[in-house]
């Protein structure tokens, strides 16, 4: 079912950008400096502000607080309280707030509450407001916990979710203070994935993630002012496709335009934005996607001292790890450069200290200067390597020694993961909703075993991640040799994978004009591969066709690096033990689901560039594609619905339309599916299937439904 290539860039530019909307990362400094960004709405983003604000609201109405609810729309949305129909009903919430108190301080209050403010709105509000004002008098004589009185469901507490959806959805339109673009993309494809999935009569692979992620539960509707009611005419193209977007009623999707005064991409994304979804479960996946992708520091080291360039796991002097068969010594490599003296003391610009687990180490004596961590030996063993083979052991060893200082390199350049570390009462609240939610698998691995898989995990991602930045930078050769240090019959199971990295360093020598050498490497190794399978034959001719053109930029040309680092990582990542994140699973079914859904409609997807669903689906064929491989190594590339990557350039053609499909598309005129579905509330390829019956007759379809 998950046969969609996946734009991960794409990807990565969304989730970066939710991140940073949400600040959920430190994007001011690098995991080697500890920062805490003021926690005043005023460093934050407009948007962010905008939407903060609509959730301290939100909270605020839903535990019953009325009054510091008034007082926040009075400072930052005033506007709300000119509108009649919705101050009422703030009032009137106000009122039995007072009277749920049960003292009689607060029933004096309530008593004052309809005198000054409950009766006066309550005369021009809406046509049903005073017959509403007069019955929610009953609350004096009807008790709260009295399930049987004419006022119970004004008394249910049910009562200030619903108005606290409301005034969200109210806000969030006016103050266009929406969620982050990825945060709806999400939305929209879990739901069509779920709509596709009860049409098609299947069961879907991820729905323990779709059903806890997007909950069944909306914010109601902002309801259009009176003076929308005369708006002119929609064109029935715009509604049926909001109605069907976003599953809404023809009458809701008309309320919806309205409410957005025509404007239907508005429309969609207040529908969009009234979908409730888990932000706790959220945040952590997007979190494990990137800490594996490498956009966040996995957070397992410790904070840094001004000057500590960064620690690559953390540092527990005198103390060594559980299940460790022996302890680590450790080398700091102090840069002085910066805090030499005239005097020549302390001139030496790279000292080297070796520390033993017995010794102690003072690092307020070391700040104010450039420190690197090193190991000075690796001979660490892990709780879950004991089982697996020495050489594969052996192979992570050595490759955490060679490029140590690489990974500490890159690492530093992270960001920080920081969390809703500015809204904590409104985390804690969906943390306590949110229990049953376990998502992260490391949290639960973290409390067996809270140190040694912690960091043998962390080594095995931090050596993955090398790698990918490797074949980013088009050090092929390079790769070759770490990755057959580490497992020697690696390239054996994944011999297109080799192919390509060999291919880069082909395309990599014709570019600096070393010929003979990249002839070497194609004689070497891409003829006897391409020997082997002969799938690699034709981009074997396309990639020494290189040589034809010496002045152009043959790598930059040839392959898409980026694909080729991503495919790497998780092929490398399944060989370690490295489970994909469940965000790349979640997206890679639900993009799939999309296409075979718009198949079915027999048109394209209106709102899909609005949510970059189409770079998603961006890809840019490299000279070896997915397609060309052989089963064998399709089959090692694609476990645990992992599979080949590409890159962004060209769109990836969708699988054609059945010959029904075609045919039904020749008889069936957009009048006649719109007729038949604004007439019979069906769905597009409902309506295609019944026109095709009877030759795009849209009244005949009509009069045999009715007959």
């Amino acid at each position: 079912m998950d046969s969609t290539l996946v734009n991960w860039e794409a990807l990565d530019r969304l989730i970066l950008d939710f991140a940073k909307s949400e600040n959920l990362i430190d994007d001011s400094a690098s995991t080697s400096t500890i920062s805490f960004p003021s926690s005043s709405p005023s460093s934050f983003s407009s948007s962010y502000q905008s939407r903060f604000i609509i959730r301290q609201i939100r909270r605020f109405l839903e535990s019953g607080d009325i009054d510091s609810t008034l007082h926040l729309l009075r400072s930052h949305a005033p506007f709300i309280l000119d509108d009649r129909r919705l101050l009422f009903r703030l009032q009137k919430q106000k009122f039995m707030e007072l009277l749920r108190r049960g003292t009689d301080e607060a029933r004096d209050s309530a008593i004052e509450c309809i005198r000054t403010a409950l009766a006066p709105c309550a005369l021009d509000a809406y046509p049903e407001a005073y017959e509403e004002f007069k019955h929610i008098l009953l609350a004096f004589i009807y008790d709260k916990d009295d399930q049987n009185s004419p006022v119970a469901k004004a008394w249910s507490e049910r009562r200030r979710f619903e108005i606290a959806g409301l005034m969200s959805s109210v806000l969030r339109a006016h103050l266009q203070a929406y969620d982050p673009v990825f945060s709806m993309t999400l939305r929209y494809l879990i739901s069509i994935h779920k709509g596709f999935c009860i049409h098609q009569g299947i069961s879907s692979p991820i729905s323990d993630l779709t059903e806890r992620l997007l909950l069944e539960e909306r914010d109601p509707p902002a309801v259009p002012q009176e003076s929308f009611y005369e708006a002119p005419p929609f064109d029935e193209v715009d509604i049926q496709a909001l109605a069907h977007a976003v599953e809404l009623t023809r009458q809701g999707a008309i309320d919806s335009l309205r409410f957005a005064k025509g404007d239907l991409f508005q429309a969609f994304q207040n529908e969009l934005c009234r979908m409730k979804v888990d932000v706790s479960m959220l945040d952590e996946l997007v979190r494990e996607y990137c800490v594996y992708r490498g956009i966040v520091d996995s957070g397992l080291a410790l904070p840094s001292v001004p000057g500590l360039k960064t620690l690559a796991e953390p540092l527990k002097v005198g103390q060594s790890e559980p299940g460790c068969c022996s302890s680590r010594n450790y080398s700091f490599e102090v840069d002085n450069t910066n805090n030499k003296h005239s005097d020549g003391e302390n001139s030496v610009s790279n000292a080297h200290m070796n520390v033993s687990p017995e010794d102690s180490v003072d690092v307020n004596s070391i700040q104010g200067t450039d420190v690197e961590l090193r190991y000075a030996c690796e001979s660490t063993s892990y709780h879950e390597d004991c089982s697996t083979s020495g050489s594969h052991q052996a192979g992570i060893s050595k490759v955490l020694q060679r490029n140590r200082n690489y990974t500490i390199g890159e690492r530093s350049k992270r960001k920080r993961w920081r969390g809703r570390q500015d809204e904590e009462d409104y985390k804690q609240d969906l943390n306590a909703t949110a229990t049953s939610t376990n998502l992260s698998r490391d949290k639960q691995g973290f409390e067996k075993h809270p140190s040694a898989d912690i960091n043998a995990r962390d080594d095995k991602n931090e050596i993955v991640l090398g790698m990918k930045e490797l074949v980013g930078r088009g050090m092929a050769a390079e790769v070759v040799e770490e990755v057959t240090a580490l497992d020697p019959n690696f390239f054996m199971q994944n011999h297109v994978l080799l192919f390509q990295l060999k291919q880069v360093e082909f395309l990599k020598l014709v570019s600096s004009g070393d010929h003979t050498s990249a002839l070497r490497v194609a004689s070497s190794h891409l003829g006897p591969i391409a020997s082997r399978d002969p799938s690699l034959l034709k981009p074997l001719k396309e990639t020494l066709l290189a040589l034809l053109r010496p002045n152009e930029d043959a790598l930059g040309k040839g392959l898409p690096l980026h694909a080729l680092s991503t495919s790497l990582q998780v092929a490398i990542g399944q060989k370690l033990g490295i489970e994909e994140p469940q965000l790349m699973k979640l997206m890679r079914a639900t993009l799939h689901t999309h296409n075979e859904w718009f198949k079915l409609q027999m048109c394209k997807d209106r709102f899909e560039s609005l949510l970059r669903v189409d770079s998603l689906k961006d890809v840019n064929t490299p000279l070896i594609s997915a397609c060309s491989m052989s089963k064998s190594n399709a089959d090692s590339c694609t476990h645990g619905s992992s599979q080949v990557t590409i890159s962004s350039s060209t769109r990836v053609s969708e699988e054609g339309s059945s010959p029904a499909q075609e045919s039904s598309r020749d008889v069936c005129d957009e009048n006649a599916i719109l007729k038949v579905m604004e007439f019979l509330a069906l769905p597009r390829a409902d309506a295609i299937h019944l026109l095709a019956q009877y030759n795009g007759n849209a009244e005949t379809v009509i009069q045999q439904i009715f007959a």
